[in-house]
């Protein structure tokens, strides 16, 4: 762990773990003054700490939990591995897993909910930010095996159209997709299916924060090694990139992220422009 406040990269677990304290102490109707009187500390350092500008020490953790009143085990374990491990910028989710562990894992969806940017780099089908139902429910029923319960099915679909109102935050959430361009072709669902949403498509990208560019084929870049999502984050906080597959996903953070950034960049220099997409698109539509 970096010994030097100089060293501290500002990382999406030291944020969780600082919102999280934050609105334990609020819910508890203490100041900032008081909390840090009792820690020892100057009140600005405690802010600091709950803006994850640095990380919580663990044992203020430890100590804070039990002026909060925190005692469920599952929660002051989660919240202690968070300061233990507030430094990474790499997190590896296993799709299923249950574990501890898994409760100090940032939610993609609650990095994508605070970034003031999304980048996505689209290889094999639309990005779920853009989904109708239908070809939602196509997606996730192939992806979630033979065996997964309807129920369950229908969960996580409504669970992806729930989550597309990140696209209506105030201010307008910027949302930029590179798409390879046989992904337009691709039957997902059926032809009806791909049809609508080709026309949902359509009518997404009019609205002026939404931005679709198709990747003609046989054009050969970084980005091909598969789909990405990348956040940028509000000032000071470095860009985060999502990677998911069948077995889980990936965060990276920071540096780590810096590739991801540079193929984005590599991607748009190849890509067509936003009109020509456009009717790409609304032409394969009418197909």
């Amino acid at each position: 762990m970096p010994t030097k406040r100089e060293q501290f990269v500002q990382t999406m677990r030291a944020r969780l773990l600082g919102t999280g304290m934050r609105e334990l102490r609020d819910e508890r109707g203490l100041t900032l003054k008081y909390v840090a009187a009792y820690l020892g500390v100057e009140f600005s350092t405690l802010a600091r700490y709950e803006r994850a500008e640095w990380p919580f020490r663990r044992d203020h953790v430890m100590a804070l939990l039990d002026v909060y009143g925190v005692f469920d085990e599952s929660e002051r374990q989660k919240l202690l591995t968070l300061a233990q491990d507030a430094w990474r910028i790499d997190q590896w989710e296993q799709d299923g897993h249950t574990g501890a562990a898994s409760l100090t894992v940032v939610n993609h969806w609650w990095l994508q909910e605070r970034a003031v940017e999304l980048r996505v780099y689209a290889a094999m089908f639309i990005p779920p930010l853009l989904w109708t139902r239908d070809y939602a429910e196509a997606v996730i029923r192939a992806t979630s095996g033979p065996q997964a319960h309807p129920s369950k099915v229908d969960s996580l679909v409504q669970q992806c159209l729930d989550r597309q109102r990140v696209l209506d935050d105030k201010p307008e959430k910027r949302l930029t997709v590179f798409m390879e361009e046989h992904v337009l072709r691709k039957p997902i669902g059926g032809r009806a299916v791909l049809r609508q949403q080709l026309e949902h498509l359509v009518r997404v990208v009019e609205r002026p924060h939404v931005k679709v560019r198709l990747v003609p084929p046989a054009n050969w870049h970084a980005g091909m090694y598969g789909t990405f999502t990348l956040c940028e984050m509000e000032r000071p906080y470095p860009p985060v990139v999502l990677l998911e597959h069948l077995g889980g996903r990936l965060a990276l953070e920071a540096h780590a992220a810096e590739n991801y950034r540079e193929a984005f960049e590599h991607i748009s220099g190849i890509a067509l422009d936003t009109e020509d997409s456009l009717k790409l698109i609304a032409d394969e539509a009418l197909a």
